[in-house]
């Protein structure tokens, strides 16, 4: 009997074609057998990832790869056939810094400068869209994400707690975890990552690459199928049913008005239909690790390798119909 796929996720908005593949049959209707596992953070992800503990999850380009170079834990040779979401993050701040941050870069980076320390800011994971994304919003800003601030890790559904605590001063993390905060009353979103890159790459499917080579017709199914699922998340008519899925206690557990709120593409919610892995995302994605010395120079042409088209063309997908928008056109 053929084992289950184990695929990670976390409780985000923008694990809903996994979610809504298994959820709605089109996993079983492809002939899948698909095992979801939720996680409590990234780490968690990665760990099980390096000890075959899961045949795939649903990622952060830059920590697959930095599991395939080894730069967090055992290296773990992996592939990425196919991206899930775009946009979806935002940059969300205490309420406290509120009158600083509307003052403007210049009032921003003067508050920043005067704070009796220096101030906090969490993304989801050292090696993460997140991280880079909030990192060129930093600088941008005249501010050193590495010398001004404090950059610290936490698990997106532990954000908007810490910053009620005052544990933190600021997060960047995906939908709805900043719409979160603001119902909380304890932040607001300053920047939303749509604002700062246009339908800019989020989640992919990483799969482990021994599993890819061996299992040939099932990772087929399973693009066929995510892609499929991808296509019913993105139809706005949807996205009361989507957000009632979400809203499983087993899933995002949060009111469904909410999450249905965070999937409001026009508000920078995440966007399912932009399902090509584009080769030049990967090479930002490195280049910025390179940027900020989260990688080795000798490691680009392995970083580069992880993004696999041809697999997503394989599996029956078509390269985007129109010309697919670099950093330095949304930025």
């Amino acid at each position: 009997m053929t084992e289950a796929i184990r695929l990670g996720l976390l409780r985000l908005s923008d694990a809903a074609p996994v979610i809504m593949a298994a959820e709605t049959g089109i996993f079983a209707a492809h002939g899948l057998d698909v095992s979801l596992s939720i996680e409590p953070s990234w780490a968690n992800i990665a760990d099980k990832l390096g000890y075959d503990l899961l045949d795939g999850a649903v990622m952060l380009p830059p920590l697959a790869m930095a599991c395939a170079l080894g730069l967090r834990g055992r290296a773990t040779a992996m592939v990425v056939p196919m991206s899930l979401s775009a946009n979806g993050n935002a940059i969300t701040l205490a309420n406290a810094w509120q009158p600083v941050f509307c003052s403007g870069a210049a009032g921003f980076r003067a508050g920043i400068a005067a704070a009796a320390r220096r101030p906090v800011f969490a993304v989801v994971h050292g090696f993460s869209t997140h991280d880079l994304l909030l990192r060129y919003w930093l600088a941008a800003a005249g501010i050193d994400p590495d010398e001004d601030v404090e950059l610290t890790v936490l698990p997106p559904a532990d954000m908007p707690a810490s910053l009620e605590s005052g544990k933190i001063d600021g997060f960047c993390a995906g939908a709805p975890w900043g719409q979160v905060a603001q119902a909380m009353g304890v932040g607001f979103i300053a920047v939303r990552s749509s604002e700062i890159w246009r339908d800019h790459p989020e989640k992919c499917l990483a799969l482990r690459a021994d599993f890819a080579a061996a299992e040939t017709a099932r990772t087929q199914s399973l693009l066929a199928a995510l892609r499929e699922a991808a296509a019913l998340c993105a139809d706005p008519n949807g996205r009361p049913a989507l957000a009632a899925l979400l809203a499983q206690q087993k899933y995002l557990d949060l009111p469904a008005e909410l999450i249905e709120r965070s999937l409001d593409r026009a508000d920078g919610g995440p966007v399912f239909d932009l399902n090509f892995p584009v080769p030049e995302h990967a090479r930002w994605f490195a280049a910025q690790m390179l940027h900020w010395n989260k990688m080795p120079e000798s490691a680009l042409p392995m970083a580069l390798a992880l993004y696999r088209p041809d697999l997503y063309l394989a599996a029956g997908g078509s390269a985007p119909a129109r010309r697919v928008e670099l950093f330095c056109d949304g930025a």
